[in-house]
């Protein structure tokens, strides 16, 4: 049996994974559900990415961006002005012994994704990958 102290430093156990996981489905209900009086998030296509939470559970850290036009950094902002709301539907709804207190962050990696794509699509370092690809092949032989 592993305990704390096998974890790499920074890693997440389990229980963390499995309690981000529920905080990330009880909060996309919520968002979606449209009960947040929040006049910013009106008209907002929310996906949140990954609940990171503390290992004490009483702290959650929400990576959330925008659909179509919206920039993370908007829907952060709108998340976060409406975050006592937020808090209480999600208490209502998580089963859970506390609550947590949770800040949203806006979520670049699929924008991160999008640009690595981008420059990995340019003539110049495709033809530098297959080269290297190629030269891996010769010496393998």
């Amino acid at each position: 049996m592993s305990n704390r102290f096998d974890r790499p430093q920074g890693a997440r156990s389990q229980r963390q994974l499995r309690a981000g996981e529920n905080i990330r489905h009880v909060l996309v209900e919520v968002i979606r559900s449209g009960h947040l009086r929040e006049p910013a998030l009106d008209g907002m296509m929310i996906t949140v990415g990954e609940v990171r939470v503390s290992p004490d559970m009483k702290h959650a850290t929400a990576f959330v961006s925008g659909l179509s036009s919206h920039a993370p950094e908007q829907v952060a902002e709108a998340l976060n002005k409406a975050k006592k709301a937020i808090r209480f539907e999600l208490g209502r709804r998580l089963e859970a012994k506390h609550t947590p207190e949770v800040r949203f962050i806006p979520d670049t990696s699929y924008d991160d994704a999008f640009e690595m794509n981008r420059l990995l699509a340019q003539d110049r370092i495709r033809a530098d990958i297959e080269r290297r690809a190629q030269a891996e092949e010769e010496g393998e032989s």
